[in-house]
């Protein structure tokens, strides 16, 4: 369980339809999705996952990192406006 803007929350990792993971942050009380904190972007190794920290995931890198989900970035990738952290998932959230 992780805090995410004031809801506790379950991690669900899944995938894109490209194979790409995804975290999806859900309210664990009544099973509200809360947050995607990722994005799907091309060019990723099978071991990394884009972390979508701008607009309203907005310090999703950080909490993630804080509660052991994600390792601290180990590239980045430009994208518009904004820029992406690459990460990897730590052990026990590998799917």
């Amino acid at each position: 369980m992780i805090i995410f803007n004031d809801f506790k929350c379950e991690i669900q990792i899944e995938k894109y339809h490209n194979g790409n993971k995804v975290i999806r942050l859900v309210d664990t009380e009544d099973g509200i999705p809360v947050a995607v904190a990722t994005v799907n972007v091309e060019g990723l190794q099978p071991d990394e996952i884009a972390i979508k920290d701008y607009s309203e995931n907005e310090g999703m890198y950080q909490t993630l990192v804080k509660a052991g989900v994600i390792s601290p970035m180990h590239k980045e990738i430009k994208q518009g406006w904004v820029t992406i952290p690459i990460c990897k998932l730590i052990n026990e959230y590998v799917i």
